[in-house]
C-alpha cells in the first residue's frame, strides 16, 4: 500500500510545474529557399548554355560560364540542380565541340559533386570566399579532364587551360550576384521602411 502511495505522489504534479511538451505541427519549407523560382533557375542554366555556344568558347582560356551556372545552382538550390542536370549538359557540350563524348560530362559531373559536398559550408560564406573554396574544385576537376584529353589524344595541351579555371572561379562573385538578385528584391519587398 505504500508503494502504491508513492507512486501516486510521484506521478502527480501540478500542470504548473510540468514541463511543456511541444506540440506537433506541420513542417513548413524554409521561405527562403523557395525565393528562386523554377523559371529563373532553369532559365539561368537555358541562358548559360545558349551563351556556351557562340564561338569564343574555342579560345582554351574562355570561362565556362554553363559549369559556373549548374555549379552555383548546385550550391544554392541543392535539392533542383544536381549531378544529372551537370551530366545532361556535359553531354551536350559533347555533342556541341564535337569531342569525345563523355569528357565534359565526367567535368562537370565531378564539379557538380564537389560543389554538392561542399555546399553546407560554402552557404557560410559570402561569395568571394565561396569562390576561393571553389577554386581547387574547379582546379581539380579540369585537371581531370585535361589528363583524360591527353591520354586519349596522345598529347598534353599545355598550361592555357589553368586560366580558364582561374576566370571561372573570378566570375564566381559576379554571377552569384546576377543570380542572387531576385533574393534580394524579395528581401526589400519583405522589408518595412524605418
Amino acid at each position: 500500500m505504500l508503494r502504491n502511495s508513492q507512486t501516486k505522489a510521484v506521478g502527480t504534479r501540478s500542470r504548473a510545474t510540468r514541463p511543456p511538451v511541444p506540440r506537433p505541427h506541420s513542417v513548413r519549407p524554409d521561405p527562403i529557399e523557395n525565393l528562386t523560382s523554377n523559371r529563373f533557375l532553369w532559365g539561368s542554366i537555358l541562358i548559360a548554355w545558349m551563351v556556351s555556344l557562340l564561338p569564343w568558347r574555342s579560345w582554351s582560356a574562355a570561362p565556362d560560364l554553363l559549369l559556373l551556372v549548374i555549379v552555383f545552382w548546385c550550391v544554392h538550390q541543392s535539392r533542383r540542380v544536381g549531378l544529372i542536370t551537370a551530366f545532361v549538359f556535359g553531354l551536350l557540350m559533347d555533342v556541341h565541340d564535337v569531342g569525345p563524348l563523355g569528357q565534359q560530362a565526367l567535368y562537370y559531373t565531378l564539379v557538380a559533386y564537389g560543389a554538392h559536398v561542399l555546399h553546407r559550408r560554402l552557404m557560410r560564406f559570402d561569395l568571394w570566399s565561396q569562390g576561393m573554396h571553389m577554386l581547387p574544385v574547379f582546379l581539380l576537376g579540369r585537371l581531370v579532364d585535361v589528363l583524360a584529353g591527353a591520354w586519349q589524344a596522345g598529347f598534353w595541351p599545355g598550361w592555357t587551360w589553368v586560366i580558364s579555371v582561374l576566370l571561372t572561379a573570378a566570375l564566381w562573385p559576379a554571377v552569384g550576384w546576377v543570380l542572387l538578385l531576385p533574393q534580394h528584391r524579395m528581401d526589400d519587398v519583405d522589408g518595412t521602411p524605418v
